[in-house]
């Protein structure tokens, strides 16, 4: 798995780049976000994927599925992305979120970043 490259998406920041009532049904929408995950992994990346979707506060509890492992983040959504990343060693690393700070963070970790659209429409 050295090899394979590790997806983590920052599930509130890509749900929250659009405006099309999330903010109705947070769960729901993070369910959608990890079923489009699953059924069209990363436009553009070929090869094998690990992809983990994080997700926080009311998404909690959100299950995985065959394609995208769901990490609810005790804390900070933030704080459980930089882990993982930190934990990742060598492996190849992008992180998908818009957030500044947690783009710099995972930067100096040595993860590639890319925004919402990467994997949204």
């Amino acid at each position: 798995m050295s090899d394979v490259l590790l997806v983590v998406v920052d599930a509130a920041n890509v749900v929250g780049s659009v405006p099309d009532g999330w903010w109705r049904d947070r769960r729901g929408a993070a369910e959608r976000l990890r079923d489009r995950l699953a059924a069209d992994g990363v436009p553009g990346r070929d090869g094998p994927l690990e992809i983990v979707l994080v997700v926080e506060g009311a998404a909690r509890g959100v299950e995985s599925v065959p394609g995208v492992r769901v990490e609810s983040a005790a804390g900070s959504g933030d704080d459980r992305m930089v882990e993982l990343v930190a934990g990742a060693g060598e492996r190849p690393v992008l992180v998908v979120t818009a957030d500044r700070e947690l783009r710099r963070r995972v930067r100096e970790l040595g993860a590639e970043v890319a925004g919402p659209r990467t994997v949204r429409p």
